[in-house]
């Protein structure tokens, strides 16, 4: 880890010694609960993909549940006076991630010479507001995940799906076709990297893209070219007749939804998301940790920790 860290000193060159950069920070947990015991929080440069820092965590020593059984003695109070305790967590999993966001960032400069100016994270934004201030007022950017971006907006338009009846049913609001709008969301996000009002028109396009019909064709907003990502101005931009592939959505179910569907279309939802990035690599590396020490197998920090090296 540190000489990932020595390689971002070198790619961010700077007359000062400690040089800014973004991190993907993610947690992660042995198993799924509040109450589970087991986690730990990478933090991964978003310039190299690499693993700059990590805190592992766990609020369960063997030690201490021995001697919390035993009986009250002087032998007893000896022992637990000498043991070196192997918990370094105290509280709900639902802190761990918050708690070592903090720890990362604490620790940042002494250790890495660093300063994790810009946090790449998911909605669940619990771990940037205990870092936002580390180094003075507001003195860390968020900047949003387009992977979980884009997950938001099956999430969303399902909600609605379930609060309103009429939105169900064929040729209406189907998985099939929040599915693919979701994925052309994430394909409007991920071809206009930089350019906000760009961006914004590409995000809104899409739902118009997979809202068009035969009898109501609605790409005049897509973008145009060989290499766009509309089927039907491609189709155009190389001298073929366009093939409508869907059956669209009717203006009464379109109205109905548009309201949620621009809610994930803002200026200061998509400034968040114009770098292009994901926290996949946050999502190999927990892959990664728990394939070596099994999700089924309970274990304390100390086996944990040795694996703090990845």
């Amino acid at each position: 880890m540190q000489k990932a860290a020595s390689e971002l000193l070198v790619l961010h060159p700077t007359k000062n010694k400690i040089v800014e950069c973004g991190i993907s920070v993610d947690g992660t947990w042995q198993r799924r609960g509040y109450s589970y015991m087991n986690g730990c929080v990478a933090a991964l440069s978003v310039d190299t993909d690499k693993v700059v820092d990590i805190e592992i965590m766990s609020s369960y020593c063997p030690t201490c549940r021995k001697i919390s059984k035993m009986p009250r003695s002087i032998e007893s109070e000896t022992f637990a006076a000498d043991h070196v305790c192997h918990s370094n967590f105290q509280g709900s999993a639902l802190k761990m991630e918050a708690v070592g966001s903090t720890r990362i960032f604490q620790c940042s400069i002494v250790k890495r010479g660093l300063k994790y100016a810009h946090y790449y994270g998911d909605g669940d934004s619990k771990g940037f507001i205990s870092v936002k201030d580390t180094y003075g007022k507001d003195s860390v950017t968020k900047y949003e995940c387009i992977g979980h971006v884009q997950k938001r907006v099956g999430a969303k338009l399902r909600k609605l799906k379930s609060k309103n009846k009429n939105l169900s049913g064929k040729g209406k609001l189907t998985d099939s076709f929040i599915d693919r709008l979701q994925n052309y969301y994430g394909i409007a996000v991920r071809s206009t990297v930089g350019n906000l009002s760009g961006l914004q028109q590409n995000v809104i396009s899409a739902l118009f893209h997979c809202s068009s019909s035969v009898e109501k064709l609605m790409h005049g907003q897509c973008p145009i070219g060989k290499d766009c990502w509309c089927y039907y101005q491609r189709a155009l931009s190389c001298g073929k007749k366009p093939n409508e592939k869907y059956k669209g959505l009717s203006n009464e179910v379109l109205n109905m939804i548009k309201p949620t569907y621009l809610e994930l279309c803002t200026k200061e939802l998509l400034t968040k998301c114009l770098h292009g990035k994901t926290q996949n690599s946050n999502q190999c590396l927990n892959g990664v940790i728990w394939q070596r020490v099994p999700k089924e197998v309970f274990v304390c920090l100390k086996t944990i920790g040795c694996f703090d090296p990845i």
